[in-house]
């Protein structure tokens, strides 16, 4: 291999940097010696800091424009697609365009397109355990464009371009953004004194701490030459097996910080009323079916690829967690 070709094998961009799951794959890239590109609306210094990494070579650009997705991954072999649109603000409408762009970069740079995957594309006729292949017969919209985005990556992978889908449950981490941890079970920057349980009781949950998911997606593209051309494995996780594991860690992990947190219903009541105003609320109702039935994900094809699952402890994540969201004290180490 010569130079350029091994510049190339470890040259990366990154869709949706300063976000949860894309900051986090950027900063272990980074840290494993990988060149990393990411497109950004906003100032380079202002982007870094919401990253929160050195080192990203920052691009002016937009995903929804082809153009700038093609020039910026000119020379990539890896193509992480982590863009959302904030607070689900015409998600609809943006997230099929903007993965079409990155499915025209990795065609032309025959590169390797890394998507996080959910749970959301599947139906009730793949509950409760799901399996790579599974049927992939969704109820919700959202699910439906879930489906859509991995059959489009499918297809691609028929043109040139290879792709990675790692499914998990629902993030939760020091950097995860907007997510159920944060949005409903805790007050970011703030003392925990009460823990909010969305799930039905007795019912299991998915969870998938990021700087797991991110290092099971790093593992995969060290040995993508040797996947399949479309790549779709599982990660367990953390399997709340009744409802009650993560709720009661919050809580065993606040009381090691003096703080007595007390354990609540959460107000799903509330929330058909606050949904015609915030659009996020509205997405949340969506997808409440995933509280009231146990989902689960098997592993095998992971550990079978990889031979093991990265896997942080519950209690040590979320500690972590709780530092990165400003709920414990500041000297409490943030990874």
């Amino acid at each position: 291999m010569s130079l350029d070709e091994e510049t190339r094998a470890k040259t990366a961009l990154v869709l949706g940097a300063t976000g949860g799951i894309g900051g986090e794959v950027t900063r272990q890239l980074l840290a494993s010696g990988w060149t990393v590109r990411a497109l950004t609306r906003r100032p380079p210094a202002e982007a870094a800091q919401a990253a929160g990494a050195e080192g990203i070579h920052w691009i002016a650009g937009d995903a929804m424009h082809a153009s700038d997705v093609a020039a910026a991954a000119e020379g990539c072999a890896v193509i992480v697609h982590a863009v959302n649109p904030p607070g689900y603000r015409n998600w609809a409408g943006t997230v099929l365009p903007m993965l079409d762009n990155t499915i025209a970069a990795a065609i032309a740079q025959r590169a390797t397109v890394v998507l996080p995957g959910t749970v959301y594309n599947f139906g009730p006729d793949a509950f409760p355990v799901l399996h790579e292949d599974s049927p992939q017969n969704p109820v919700t919209r959202k699910g439906a464009i879930r489906a859509e985005l991995e059959k489009r990556l499918r297809d691609a992978t028929m043109r040139g371009a290879r792709a990675i889908v790692v499914r998990a449950g629902d993030f939760f981490g020091p950097r995860a953004g907007s997510s159920w941890f944060s949005q409903g079970l805790v007050v970011p920057g703030k003392p925990v004194t009460t823990i909010r349980t969305p799930s039905s009781r007795g019912v299991g949950h998915q969870w998938a701490y990021l700087p797991d998911v991110a290092r099971t997606m790093l593992a995969l593209l060290e040995r993508r030459d040797t996947l399949p051309a479309f790549c779709s494995v599982n990660m367990a996780g953390h399997w709340d097996e009744d409802g009650t594991e993560m709720v009661n860690a919050i809580q065993r992990v606040a009381a090691r910080h003096g703080q007595q947190a007390a354990i609540k219903p959460f107000p799903w009541w509330a929330m058909p009323l606050i949904a015609p105003f915030q659009p996020t609320i509205k997405e949340l109702l969506e997808m409440r079916y995933l509280w009231k039935t146990p989902v689960r994900m098997s592993n095998e094809v992971l550990v079978r690829t990889l031979g093991t699952e990265p896997h942080t402890p519950l209690d040590e994540a979320v500690e972590h967690t709780l530092a990165g969201l400003g709920c414990l004290p500041t000297h409490v180490a943030r990874k």
